[in-house]
């Protein structure tokens, strides 16, 4: 600093005792707590890396096959659901953060680092992981085999087992099997997503004949990957579609009599992402069509092979596939594919896999009894899978043949392959009903089934509109307009999952039923919005995206640091798929730092980091993965003692607030509030399926062997089923009552 600087520093902020006047005091201390606290929110923030937090949750998954409390064939699928997570990791984050290793600075801003660094670590971190599957998985073999179920492969067949294989092979699998010689081929063909290949090597024992080299699809999409052979005693075996074509190579290549033939696992997953064509002469439908085209072709960015594979054999494939890059390949065991062990047989054993559970009724739905008075009179809380989604399908097929049901307005987003939804919508249509069908068709992995109901239900003369220009429609929403007594009356219907019964079976979601009109009026207010985009709507109670939503949810955390500020309760309960949004982070820093207790169940990815001295010691945070995929995103506020309760279709995430349509309901009805809490309540204290997020116990077990096992699953079940008992004792009371004064 010069010394004309310093002078003038000490005159500043002193007052002149010869001439009287006081110089303006310069104050600098709060330019320079405000710089500090800049610097904190930009550099200090404590963070976690989104798809390092995304490769946390599926090491739970693969922690769930790993615990020995599971039935051993649910282990085993287990290790297929933590498999086809990881595929669709690559075909969309690890896809997304190589297309973003091209926007430079831009991408560290919005990733908070190196694109090619994260990408780095996350490619060790995968093969780290898939060691410690090989592992689990010899592990369970071994289990396999004291229970009498033997997974083999082709060199473990008996001379009777061979045989047997031999007439399979040639009567089931030859005809779909089309070899490839890749080094006479004009070009190396097209390797499909989603399928696996065996690479051949051909080694012929004359030293004038060349190795030559060749490409065979395993067929699963026609052929079960699981043969099921003879049972030999007690005993039962089970051999791989893959390991049946191994056994039998010869006779897929019988011009090469004398020759030493082997063949090794190969797999491609390509990028995911949708490049929608801007060609205004086409339909929305039209573009997206084309895209799924597009996709099945689209750049790789994992090439997998059996590590066993030779090097001269893989050096041949490397120089074929051209744009294979080096940090795509990986190596992987004998068998890709896992995905496939979500439907490994039973083979009889009921005993090796959880007991079937029928899904609870409704207290207040009886069968055979009109389901609109029931709602009109209450609103009724469901919760799947534990009650029964068939409520929401009569219910639409009632408002299909009822006189009275003037219109039925729906969102869809993933329907089921065979939809009961759609077919009572369809039959709505038939029966001179209005149908209005809001398809989102960018729905990532099921566009093509939301096209193939589009055009049947617009056949069948619905009004369907696809989705909402540069926003993708996620709500889980109906309303049915009925006329009662001269009066048009909305039953609304507003859900955290989708109107698909197939999820419904595994999949923890809510769904309220309503004719309040602070719910069922602003319903309509997002129907007008997807018919009139120019028309947003106003919203006092629903939390609606990209409108409301971030504003409401960041008022209520901000009451609460009020409330504590002010030394009054203040807490709040989140439950969620993803916690990922930067601006609520730090809003629930802030709300930590205030004194607000927070406590989280993130099921899957969690930026938020738990336990942070100065900006979350009163943050807890779990996570619950278990036989049911939790997917219910619920908040609860203190609000003074007032508390607010909001079920929604929306995560935490960027995209959900500021890109989508998403809606959060509140819910009034006292004895659903309870319901939520009660239900909550045992979710948090769960100390056998719940694992801690964030530092150093990141996915350690909440176990406590000094406490009775609380698995919060099953216990959400119970408390279900005996609150049903109570209710309908009650109701069977209320009738006895009517009928006597009838």
């Amino acid at each position: 600093m010069s010394k004309k600087r310093i002078i003038k520093k000490k005159i500043v902020g002193k007052s002149s005792a010869k001439s009287g006047v006081k110089k303006k005091i310069v104050r600098k201390a709060p330019a320079k707590k405000k710089a500090t606290h800049k610097k904190i929110v930009k550099n200090k923030i404590p963070l976690i890396n989104r798809e390092v937090s995304w490769l946390s949750f599926n090491d739970r998954v693969l922690q769930e096959a790993e615990d020995k409390t599971n039935p051993l064939l649910e282990r085993l699928r287990f290790l297929g659901i933590y498999s086809n997570n990881r595929d669709e990791f690559f075909r969309v984050r690890i896809a997304t953060l190589k297309r973003m290793t091209k926007l430079g600075k831009k991408a560290q801003e919005i990733l908070g680092g190196n694109p090619k660094t994260i990408l780095e670590q996350l490619h060790k971190r995968v093969i780290g992981s898939s060691l410690r599957f090989d592992n689990v998985y010899n592990e369970l073999l071994h289990e396999l085999e004291a229970k009498q179920i033997h997974i083999i492969d082709h060199h473990q067949l008996t001379k009777e087992q061979g045989e047997w294989v031999n007439n399979f092979f040639r009567d089931k699998v030859m005809p779909s099997l089309f070899p490839i010689m890749l080094d006479s081929a004009p070009s190396f063909p097209y390797l499909k997503d989603k399928s696996i290949y065996f690479a051949i090597k051909v080694e012929r024992r004359e030293r004038n004949k060349k190795t030559r080299y060749g490409l065979v699809e395993v067929p699963t999409d026609t052929l079960p990957r699981f043969v099921v052979l003879p049972p030999q005693g007690k005993s039962q075996y089970v051999i791989l579609l893959d390991d049946v074509i191994r056994h039998c190579l010869r006779e897929i290549f019988p011009i090469y009599e004398y020759a030493r033939i082997s063949a090794y696992t190969i797999k491609l997953t390509r990028d995911a992402e949708l490049d929608i064509d801007n060609d205004i002469s086409k339909s929305f439908v039209e573009k997206i069509a084309g895209s799924l085209k597009k996709r099945k072709k689209g750049v790789p960015v994992r090439f997998l092979y059996d590590k066993e594979m030779p090097l001269d054999m893989l050096r041949f494939l490397r120089k074929k596939l051209k744009v294979i890059k080096q940090d795509n390949i990986i190596p992987g065991s004998r068998y890709h594919n896992f995905k496939d062990f979500i439907n490994f047989p039973d083979l009889g054993h009921k005993e090796l896999i959880w007991p079937a559970l029928t899904p609870l009724s409704h207290p207040n739905f009886i069968p055979g009894e009109s389901m609109f008075p029931v709602i009109r009179e209450k609103d009724i809380l469901l919760h799947f899978p534990y009650q029964s989604f068939h409520h929401i399908i009569d219910l639409l097929r009632e408002a299909s043949i009822d006189p009275k049901v003037r219109k039925i307005q729906i969102t869809i987003y993933r329907l089921a392959k065979n939809s009961n939804i759609a077919n009572a919508l369809i039959n709505a249509l038939k029966n001179g009903k209005e149908v209005l069908v809001v398809m989102e068709l960018q729905a990532r992995f099921d566009e093509e089934n939301n096209i193939t109901w589009a055009n049947r239900l617009q056949e069948e003369g619905a009004r369907v509109i696809f989705g909402v220009p540069g926003i993708k429609v996620h709500s889980k929403l109906f309303l049915i307009t009925r006329r009662e007594e001269n009066v048009l009356v909305n039953y609304a219907h507003v859900a955290t999952g989708n109107l698909n019964e197939s999820t419904a079976k595994i999949y923890t979601d809510k769904t309220l039923l309503t004719t309040d009109h602070r719910v069922s009026d602003e319903v309509q207010e997002v129907f007008n919005f997807y018919i009139d985009n120019l028309r947003p709507g106003n919203y006092k109670h629903l939390a609606v995206a990209p409108f409301n939503m971030r504003k409401r949810f960041t008022s209520l955390i901000d009451k609460e640091i009020d409330n504590a500020n002010k030394n009054n309760p203040a807490w709040i309960i989140l439950k969620l798929n993803n916690l990922i949004d930067r601006n609520l982070i730090l809003k629930l820093y802030e709300a930590s730092r205030a004194g607000v207790k927070i406590k989280l169940l993130v099921r899957g990815t969690c930026s938020l980091v738990p336990r942070v001295k100065g900006f979350s010691e009163n943050i807890e945070a779990i996570s619950i993965v278990g036989r049911f995929l939790e997917h219910a995103r619920v908040f609860i506020f203190c609000n003074g003692g007032d508390e607010k309760y909001f079920i929604s279709s929306a995560d935490w995430m960027s995209r959900n607030l500021d890109h989508r349509s998403e809606v959060a309901v509140p819910i009034f009805d006292v004895d659903s509030q309870q319901e939520m809490k009660q239900i909550l309540n045992l979710q948090l204290r769960d100390n056998r399926k719940a694992r801690v997020l964030g530092g150093k116990e990141e996915n350690s077990y909440r176990q406590n062997t000094s406490q009775k096992p609380l698995i919060a699953q099953d216990e959400i079940r119970l408390f279900l089923e005996k609150k049903a008992l109570v209710e309908k004792k009650v109701l069977a009371r209320k009738k006895k009552v009517e009928v006597r004064r009838h």
